[in-house]
């Protein structure tokens, strides 16, 4: 089987230490006719000098793909990244916050888009096909090596600075791909936090619990996956499958793992991470603490991430309103005791913990892409239905005062009330119907 190859950045490059891989070159200027050429040995050392004649020389510096784990161990020690002549300027970091400057650096930036990169590699290996227990191995084994260098971006963060850091990172076409590499990180941060003495095989365990979560959705049909609708009931019971496939997959007894992986425990967890605390759940309906805990922590970073994460097709929530409404599933979806321990260590949540936000969907799935969240606003009277395809099923119940979530704010005057939902305007008059850019909205009696 013939070498595969990877494309590294000039910049990425750890200078005047003996490289722990080989750099290469591809020699052919035909796509299909591709000829890698080794220009530095692994052991050797390269200068600031030595990067810039290969800058000036070469379109594209390559590794190994058997020596991508050794390449991302070796970026985590950069500080900061070679600066090049007539490279592009770094794009202007996002910050989540407006009333201050961002927090995450542009190296960080850099290392996680990388590690990012490579988790999704890997997790697209087994969603091109069935795969061998060889692939699956490689998968595995290649994903472990990305969260144990995550864990090391990550040790000095929060939640909020957390999202601003994946706000910063460019999004993939695949949900689950995604949204799997965020659960991971987010799996990460809260094990490490809710168990500050735990060892770093412990945390890489909760950490690749998240990225694989969803695993078992390599043996559903690939239309229901990427289903950013309202599933059938018999789509999704084809879902509610998912994580006993996934546990299957872990459990096969014939993989070779690292030995610092826990198989049963991984699968347990990947098995469990739909299950409610109040034991709605599926595949087995168990409730509260037979639910595995870093099961429990990867169902409020699979929720969190859902309604946090900007996409192409959907608006996210500020963290503020998502832990609010995520608040409403505590008891029912989530644990109270880890869920009220979350908010305890959001820097911004205490500032504001009410919202008058709802889900309209009971079987609301965090795994799924939606063209919209299915959000309701909850009030005191009367309902205003939206049929508005850029933000979903919006129910809008008057309150008697200004009632400010965010996105929306609901106004009770004695004159016709309008409110704005991203794109949606509703006027709320005597007419009985409102025709707007956002379909037919209907007026229902107090």
């Amino acid at each position: 089987m013939p070498d595969s190859f990877f494309s590294i950045s000039f910049d990425l490059i750890l200078l005047n230490r003996p490289l722990t891989y080989d750099l290469y070159i591809n020699s052919s200027s035909l796509q299909a006719r591709e000829k890698f050429v080794k220009i530095v040995h692994s052991g050797d050392s390269v200068s600031k000098t030595d990067v810039m004649v290969f800058h000036g020389k070469y379109h594209q510096l390559y590794v190994r793909e058997a020596q991508r784990s050794t390449f991302l161990k070796s970026m985590m020690q950069l500080s900061e990244p070679v600066e090049l002549p007539g490279a592009s300027p770094e794009e202007t970091l996002i910050s989540v916050d407006e009333s201050r400057p961002p927090r995450v650096t542009t190296i960080e930036v850099r290392k996680t888009t990388i590690l990012k990169n490579s988790a999704i590699h890997h997790l697209e290996n087994l969603f091109e096909k069935e795969p061998s227990t060889e692939v699956l191995n490689e998968t595995i084994t290649g994903c472990r090596d990305v969260v144990e260098n995550m864990i090391d971006v990550l040790h000095t963060y929060d939640v909020d600075k957390l999202r601003e850091l994946i706000a910063n990172l460019s999004f993939h076409d695949f949900y689950t791909f995604d949204h799997s590499v965020n659960v991971s990180m987010y799996c990460i941060l809260i094990y490490q936090t809710l168990h500050p003495l735990a060892s770093r095989t412990e945390i890489m365990q909760a950490g690749l619990a998240g990225l694989l979560h969803d695993l078992g959705k390599i043996k559903i049909p690939t239309e229901i996956i990427n289903n950013s609708g309202k599933l059938s009931d018999l789509e999704f019971k084809e879902i509610q499958k998912h994580p006993d496939f996934g546990q299957e997959l872990l459990l096969q007894s014939d993989l070779s793992l690292p030995e610092d992986l826990n198989p049963p425990l991984l699968g347990k967890v990947v098995c469990q991470h739909h299950e409610n605390w109040d034991g709605t759940g599926y595949p087995r309906k168990i409730a509260g603490e037979q639910i595995h805990e870093m099961a429990r922590i990867t169902a409020i970073a699979d929720f969190f991430d859902a309604i946090t994460t900007k996409r192409s097709y959907s608006e996210p929530l500020s963290i503020e309103d998502a832990v609010a409404l995520m608040g409403k599933f505590v008891g029912k979806k989530l644990d109270p005791k880890l869920f009220q321990f979350f908010v305890q260590n959001t820097e911004k949540i205490a500032k504001k913990h009410h919202s008058n936000l709802t889900l309209t969907d009971d079987d609301f799935d965090p795994c799924q892409p939606h063209q919209s969240l299915p959000l309701a606003v909850a009030s005191q009277s009367a309902t205003v239905t939206a049929n508005a395809k850029d933000i979903g099923q919006v129910k809008v119940l008057k309150t008697d005062s200004k009632v400010d979530i965010g996105k929306v704010k609901v106004i009770e005057e004695p004159k016709p009330l309008q409110f704005s939902f991203g794109k949606v305007k509703v006027l709320n008059n005597d007419a009985p119907n409102q025709q707007t850019n956002a379909g037919l909205l209907k007026k229902k009696s107090d």
